[in-house]
């Protein structure tokens, strides 16, 4: 099946394309981009060409999400690979990055065959596995690096923990910059973390529930960048939620090294003071921050300093949630609210263009990974979301293709849907009107 957008107005900042066109899609691959209305381009008549009228929509390179949680193996009852990329995809994600901490954990190259065994078999768009940095990820061993790669792992990461023995960690950032791929770091010293379950503040002291102060990110953030300076590894920041984490990775970028960082939508979109009551579905890690922080997190996202926006896409089951802030497990879902808070917290209050959006979902993450994306040139894979930004509706969980309704955002007005979201030249998720009751 061969594809003809029509009328859609194009970002591609790859190649620095913001105008309205025609994209004709053949073989999975793009073919032709511009106006197709001549004897070069397809007929409307083409029984093997399906139209998409995009006007008044963006079309855009597929989104890629660096950092989920799919859940599989282990925690099937949470998450699967099936249901989370499924969930991807109506967030307008044409790949993910599932996090190793599962269980078994994905510590070794059978376990990195295993992902994409599943994933080939229940994943309509690409899943991208993250390889541990030790074998259990206990802290204790470093995994097969390179046999991991071999095995197709894009990178590695410890997240949902930090390596606390530095001189191991070390040891994998040399082993990773010699397979050339990078490491996604999650900035936590555990020690100083201790019970905390919320940032440490006022509304932490309002609720009784043990805090999570800024330097908990900030102490690794640092270590990170200053083992990154002598490896030479590529280092990403996971989640940052601290003004002092963005002023960090200023740093580094001022200083040349191959450091970058992300955002999610929680942090960008939220303070601690918008917890409105003991519940667990505001309880992330880490946590939801002060204004000063989430100002300056929206500073560093609109100047380029934070490169990426991930989702920490994090679901648990809803008993689990029921529980108080300070006993429930950290983490919410986010793939199919990701777009939207974007669009409604970032675009509409001026953060951000429409074209640095997509830099920050889409160009920029495909780079930092180092896989194929980013762009819609001519004969680029044609990984596709297409998506509006002035529509207005309430979040809805109940409409979650998740497992997980652990958000929030229930109830939250936003603008931004996706339409249409495209992996090599299909529709793998399709927005229908008249079926939806979002």
């Amino acid at each position: 099946m061969n594809l003809w957008i029509k009328n859609g107005h194009l970002l591609d900042p790859a190649n620095h394309r913001d105008e309205i066109c025609d994209i004709y899609v053949k073989d999975g691959k793009v073919a032709m981009t511009g106006s197709l209305l001549s004897d070069s381009g397809p007929e409307e008549s083409d029984e093997d060409v399906t139209i998409i009228d995009a006007a008044g929509k963006y079309v855009m390179p597929g989104f890629l999400d660096l950092h989920v949680h799919l859940r599989e193996p282990g925690f099937t009852y949470k998450e699967t690979i099936k249901t989370g990329t499924a969930a991807a995809a109506r967030g307008g994600f044409t790949g993910v990055c599932p996090m190793p901490n599962t269980k078994p954990a994905t510590d070794s190259p059978e376990m990195i065959r295993q992902i994409l065994a599943i994933a080939e078999r229940d994943s309509d768009i690409h899943v991208y596995p993250v390889g541990a940095v030790t074998k259990g990820q206990t802290g204790q061993e470093l995994t097969d690096i390179a046999g991991m790669v071999k095995a197709g792992a894009k990178a590695i990461s410890e997240d949902g923990k930090s390596v606390m023995d530095s001189g191991l960690y070390r040891e994998a950032m040399k082993e990773a910059a010699r397979a050339g791929i990078p490491v996604l770091a999650h900035c936590e010293d555990i020690h100083m973390a201790g019970k905390g379950a919320m940032n440490a503040g006022k509304k932490a002291e309002e609720l009784g529930i043990p805090g999570i102060s800024n330097a908990v990110e900030d102490v690794i953030a640092a270590r990170d960048i200053l083992l990154a300076k002598e490896t030479g590894v590529r280092l990403h920041l996971c989640h940052c939620s601290t003004k002092d984490s963005v002023s960090m990775v200023r740093l580094a970028k001022e200083e040349g090294l191959p450091v970058s960082g992300e955002v999610c939508p929680h942090h960008f979109s939220m303070t601690d003071e918008d917890i409105p009551a003991d519940d667990a579905n505001y309880k992330m890690n880490p946590p939801l921050r002060s204004s000063t922080d989430v100002e300056e997190l929206r500073r560093g996202l609109s100047e380029g300093v934070m490169e990426a926006i991930s989702t920490d896409h994090a679901p648990h089951g809803e008993e689990e949630k029921k529980k108080s802030i300070a006993e429930a497990p950290f983490g919410i879902v986010g793939s199919e609210t990701a777009y939207a808070l974007a669009v409604t917290h970032l675009v509409k209050k001026g953060y951000l263009t429409p074209m640095q959006l997509v830099e920050h979902m889409s160009t920029n993450p495909c780079r930092i990974l180092g896989v194929p994306g980013g762009s819609l040139a001519v004969g680029m894979p044609a990984d596709i979301t297409i998506a509006d930004m002035d529509s207005e509706y309430v979040i809805d969980k109940n409409t979650f293709v998740s497992k997980g309704k652990n958000t929030p955002f229930h109830g939250a007005k936003v603008q931004g849907r996706v339409f249409y979201t495209i992996v090599g030249g299909k529709i793998v998720y399709e927005y229908k009107e008249e079926t939806a009751n979002d």
